[in-house]
């Protein structure tokens, strides 16, 4: 299973998301399971969302965001309004893989989704995409270059006006992979998604970095970011910097770096599939 959600405050109801096998529901806390998807032409799930103020609409972003050897590639991103029990397709066809969907706690027809990209070469898909309503219409409110996707979004719980996204520098070939480059970087938005801004210095690592994991802490203002970095190996003929997590408590503000132990990462990486840079 590559993605999983919950109803808050209800104990029983469980989806989880399979990397090549749809989608299955359970009703009585993980006893029993049902295929819910099977009906779909896509198989591949990367990322499920539940509208806070709705239990019964369900976001399914398809793709598979864990970087291996062979990997299935997504078809767009499917809303549910029944709880699953039917499935409509809401656009981003071209996307390829859809590794985070975030709803807007005030208003479930504003969805943000993290598309990385099929990611086999260059393509404008990639980036952050926005709907104001319901997604019958995106738009592309974040993108750097046509080689690097989205690997993952946070929405601040106390204020969801902020968001930070985590983009990926990131090409993929049947006998290779080249991860990390120039388009990497945390971006942070004060306006729930619309406009974005790089965060960089004040304690964050120089490019080039790779693959960014990002996770906000629930009652302060401290986020956390997994950023995959060279651990100090020349990357074409370059230094790199070490590091696994930094921590920021102000916002993102100025950031601080908690480990530099590789092993610190590694359950996180079944979380973020996060690699090291390509040498």
């Amino acid at each position: 299973m590559i993605a999983a959600a919950s109803i808050p405050g209800d104990p029983n109801v469980y989806y989880a998301g399979a990397a090549s096998g749809g989608i299955f529901k359970s009703t009585d806390a993980g006893v029993h399971w049902d295929p819910i998807f099977d009906g779909q032409p896509v198989s591949s799930i990367g990322s499920l969302a539940i509208a806070p103020t709705d239990p019964n609409v369900v976001w399914a972003g398809t793709g598979e965001t864990f970087i291996r050897s062979h990997i299935s590639v997504g078809q767009g991103i499917y809303k549910s309004t029944d709880a699953g029990k039917t499935w409509s397709l809401m656009g981003l066809e071209k996307t390829g893989r859809i590794g985070r969907v975030l709803i807007d706690p005030r208003n479930p027809e504003i969805v943000l989704a993290c598309a990385l990209g099929h990611a086999y070469g260059p393509q404008p898909e990639r980036g952050v995409y926005r709907t104001t309503d319901g997604g019958k219409t995106w738009e592309q409110t974040l993108a750097v270059d046509q080689n690097t996707g989205c690997s993952d979004l946070a929405m601040d719980p106390n204020n969801p006006r902020i968001v930070y996204a985590g983009l990926w520098q990131f090409e993929l070939k049947t006998w290779n992979r080249t991860s990390g480059g120039p388009g990497s970087g945390i971006f942070k938005s004060t306006d729930g998604g619309v406009t974005w801004k790089r965060l960089t210095g004040r304690g964050l690592p120089s490019s080039p970095v790779g693959k960014i994991g990002l996770a906000i802490a629930r009652r302060t203002s401290r986020v956390y970011a997994l950023i995959e970095t060279g651990d100090g190996v020349p990357w074409q003929g370059e230094p790199t910097q070490k590091g696994q997590l930094w921590k920021s408590d102000n916002a993102g503000d100025s950031w601080e770096l908690m480990s530099i132990d590789r092993q610190f990462a590694r359950p996180l990486r079944l979380l973020h599939a996060l690699p090291r840079v390509a040498r």
